[in-house]
């Protein structure tokens, strides 16, 4: 793992789209996995800017979006379709048929999800996967004990994230009980994973994720096994790490060919 610690969200949120317009800009059709939420706002912004104002090309991108809820339809406000098309991909030139995001209203979901994997793998894999934190460690919606070896399925949300997510629905009442998600070993054959989270509610499931023990019950945790993952926090969300110090020094010595 490599840590990263910036002094606030919007200064890692920058630096996160470096790291995204460096692959878009290496890779003859970078294949990126893409997160929602509150989390990657900010990247998305920085992204649509420098698609504005610097001509990052998006038009050889195809996506993949972690997950979707059960039962939406797309144009649902608080539906991963209309927050990716609102927050992103209307803004700048990605091709319509290179977007894909898991289908909530799919008849049979396991043969879809297989579908799903089999898409991503026909892609030539993930070259990225942008993921965000929840409070009790899951990425995705890969909720604790989530088995470390899953693929893309459906998962049934646990009484936490439905409440974490009752804003985006008016009131946990109105908050799905499933969603189709990637599943951790999905996520784990991505070529870069970027984690960001920020905020002192973060702080303890970063924690956990980064020096405590590889578990199911953390599935985040997962990610220490990953050759590549980059953990990128604010100061706040690092606030509960024991070698802070370490982890900035790292950063801030780091050989020039490695910056970026």
């Amino acid at each position: 793992m490599e840590i990263i610690i910036q002094p606030d969200s919007e200064k890692a949120s920058l630096l996160a789209a470096r790291i995204v317009k460096k692959i878009i800009q290496e890779k003859p059709q970078p294949v990126i996995g893409f997160a929602t939420g509150n989390t990657p706002l900010l990247l998305y912004k920085n992204l649509v800017r420098m698609h504005r104002e610097e001509g990052l090309d998006f038009s050889r991108v195809v996506a993949f979006n972690l997950d979707e809820y059960v039962g939406l339809q797309p144009d649902h406000p608080a539906s991963f379709h209309y927050y990716m098309w609102k927050n992103l991909f209307s803004q700048v030139n990605i091709k319509p048929e290179n977007v894909h995001i898991p289908n909530g209203l799919a008849e049979d979901i396991p043969a879809y999800c297989e579908q799903y994997e089999q898409e991503i793998k026909a892609a030539g894999g993930l070259d990225l996967q942008i993921l965000g934190l929840g409070t009790d460690g899951h990425i995705g919606f890969n909720e604790p004990s989530s088995s470390l070896a899953s693929r893309t399925r459906i998962k049934t949300l646990t009484d936490q994230t439905r409440k974490d997510n009752a804003v985006f629905f008016g009131g946990e009442e109105n908050v799905p009980f499933h969603a189709i998600t990637m599943g951790i070993g999905t996520i784990l054959e991505a070529r870069t994973c970027l984690l960001m989270a920020f905020g002192k509610k973060k702080a303890r499931a970063i924690a956990l994720a980064v020096e405590g023990p590889v578990t199911s019950m953390v599935p985040a945790s997962a990610l220490q096994l990953h050759p590549k993952a980059i953990i990128l926090l604010d100061r706040d969300a690092a606030s509960e790490l024991k070698h802070v110090d370490y982890y900035q020094w790292v950063y801030e010595h780091k050989p020039e060919w490695q910056k970026i």
